[in-house]
């Protein structure tokens, strides 16, 4: 089975004075702004980077659960937060680093059963196996 999903941008003028927008197919980002000052200046919209995290963050979240589920678990909670670095190569960038955070609740598991569903996510999420960078896993099961 194949998915296959669009997302489009577009970037009106050139360089930092440049202004882009993008969209998703879904319509869950409609002419959301994003731009040089947006990715290095904190001014309202996104950036390549946060939207990265936020597809990394909901595909390992994801991962996980399917993990629990196969492995018997019926209910719980995960809550991830993902943070990608961004850092200057030569005359460009380049994402050195996604680092995942869990913190999860799933009533009877054992914490060593928990950080190996949790790292088996980690390493099988297909936007894991997509980023060419270090990705890190911190989970805490509260």
């Amino acid at each position: 089975m194949a998915t296959i999903n669009h997302a489009s941008a577009r970037y009106e003028g050139l360089g930092k004075d440049g202004k882009g927008h993008i969209w998703t197919e879904s319509g869950a980002l409609d002419a959301q702004p994003y731009g040089f000052n947006t990715r290095f200046e904190d001014a309202p919209g996104t950036n390549p980077e946060e939207l990265i995290g936020a597809a990394h963050a909901s595909c390992f979240t994801m991962a996980t659960s399917f993990g629990l589920a196969k492995a018997g678990y019926e209910d719980g909670q995960l809550d991830t937060k993902c943070e990608v670095t961004l850092e200057k190569d030569g005359e460009g960038f380049t994402v050195t680093k996604s680092a995942l955070t869990l913190e999860a609740a799933v009533p009877g598991i054992s914490d060593e059963d928990f950080q190996k569903i949790a790292g088996e996510a980690k390493e099988n999420c297909p936007l894991s196996k997509l980023l060419d960078c270090e990705i890190t896993l911190d989970a805490t099961l509260k």
